[in-house]
């Protein structure tokens, strides 16, 4: 942020714009209620994808590749956020390029997308492809729809209204701030106006977008659905707050009490509405507790095998029974969470359920002969056919065609990203030596 404020203001200016952005009422929201660190760490991404989509408009690939690495980043921290920032970008490039009538800059910002989707392809072609092994659909069981936790919206869910109120809240503080900055700051933003505008159009959609009016918008969009929570609108809208508050006021009393206001809000909201730390000391001790004895985490219903209810499971199963869930007798020498490799002795021919979900990319091997897994019904455990005597069983999630072809897209992505960059580099070095 601190970069991104210095090109249009001073360092003093710009140190205010970073550290707002920093400790801003919904990055304290993520930390203390929330605990989306991954969403958080995205934020980090926001201010460069302004700075990136600024720069386009400059001679040379070097900002078109800047502007690639920020969006592959994006992909790489949070899914959600990657989203925000990819409709984001779109928005503000063709914002942009309207204004400088100039239609170059949305084919370059296209140009970086498609290089930012290439680097991070050893992550996307996976998640795309085995999308179909699980129940993604359960990312929008009741509660956690788009359409659930817009602004100020309440259900028969007592925990659900609590928190919506509480970042509600925030979110109106927020917009009230961002609506006073806008309209202070333009009636002097004179050569700050090419950063002005963008944020001023960036903060309304923002909000919009928080409010049930946009429901089509969250139907209809590609995979905007995904985005689930439209309250996570508000780390952009922070973004543009930042500059804009410190665009308006000047004074630093004026901006210390509009800081004051807003963390009074958080303040107010999380002592009378829902307080910070859902979890107590006794919750914290089950999960080590679980952790300790190889119960685990209890994981998340959109992940398990696709058909599979994960709550029907046994969770005090042992790691190897029979198909009754009976122990079964088993040397267990690896149980890591790529491999696994244990030894059983059976009478008779039998089947093995593991304590494990069976996804396509898991391969078993009987005594070095690979063997056909099936799925048991309703739980989606593996289960694994043995002979007669002693079977020593090897389970290894392997590397599956989309992952190897996506590994190969990235390299080749990245090679492209270097060579350009070496190129310009040398070109630049030239320009500088004539």
């Amino acid at each position: 942020m601190y970069c991104l404020a210095r090109e249009w203001l001073s360092a003093a200016d710009a140190l205010f714009a970073a550290a707002f952005y920093a400790v801003n009422p919904y990055h304290l929201v993520i930390v203390y209620w929330r605990s989306a660190y991954a969403e958080l760490l995205a934020a980090a991404l926001l201010p460069l994808l302004l700075l990136s989509l600024l720069r386009l408009k400059r001679p040379g690939v070097r900002p078109v590749l800047c502007l690639s690495l920020t969006l592959a980043a994006a992909w790489l921290t949070n899914a959600p956020a990657a989203l925000m920032i990819h409709y984001s970008a779109a928005g503000l490039a063709v914002l942009l390029a309207a204004r400088e009538r100039s239609w170059r800059l949305i084919s370059r910002a296209s140009l970086a997308v498609a290089l930012g989707i290439g680097l991070a392809s050893f992550y996307l072609l996976p998640a795309i492809f085995e999308e179909k092994w699980i129940n993604i659909g359960e990312v929008f069981g009741a509660g956690v729809r788009p359409q659930d936790n817009f602004l100020f919206t309440t259900l028969a869910d007592v925990d659900h209204n609590r928190f919506n109120l509480l970042v509600s809240w925030v979110a109106v503080a927020e917009i009230g701030i961002m609506g006073l900055a806008i309209w202070r700051s333009s009636a002097s933003r004179s050569k700050k106006d090419t950063l002005w505008f963008p944020l001023s159009a960036w903060g309304v959609v923002t909000t919009l977008l928080m409010l049930s009016i946009s429901n089509p918008l969250w139907q209809y969009l590609p995979k905007f659905r995904f985005v689930q929570l439209p309250f996570r609108w508000l780390l952009c809208l922070n973004a543009a707050l930042a500059l804009l508050l410190t665009l308006a006021a000047r004074r630093w009393l004026i901006r210390a009490l509009a800081a004051a206001a807003l963390l009074a809000v958080l303040l107010v909201g999380g002592h009378r509405i829902q307080a910070p730390w859902w979890d107590n000391a006794s919750d914290i001790q089950e999960m080590n507790e679980a952790m300790a004895d190889g119960t685990g985490n209890e994981g998340i219903d959109e992940y398990v095998p696709a058909g599979a209810d994960p709550y029907e499971l046994n969770k005090d199963l042992p790691r190897v029974t029979d198909v009754s869930g009976k122990a079964v007798p088993a040397q267990i020498i690896t149980w890591g969470p790529m491999d696994k490799h244990f030894i059983v002795q059976a009478s008779q021919p039998a089947t093995l359920a593991l304590r494990l979900f069976n996804y396509p990319a898991w391969q078993v091997k009987v005594n070095d002969r690979p063997v056909k897994t099936e799925t048991m019904e309703v739980t989606g455990q593996m289960l694994i056919p043995v002979a007669a005597g002693q079977s020593d069983v090897r389970v290894r999630f392997g590397r599956t065609l989309d992952r190897n072809i996506g590994d190969v897209v990235s390299i080749a992505s990245l090679m492209l990203l270097l060579a350009a960059w070496i190129k310009t580099r040398h070109q630049n070095a030239a320009s500088a030596a004539a």
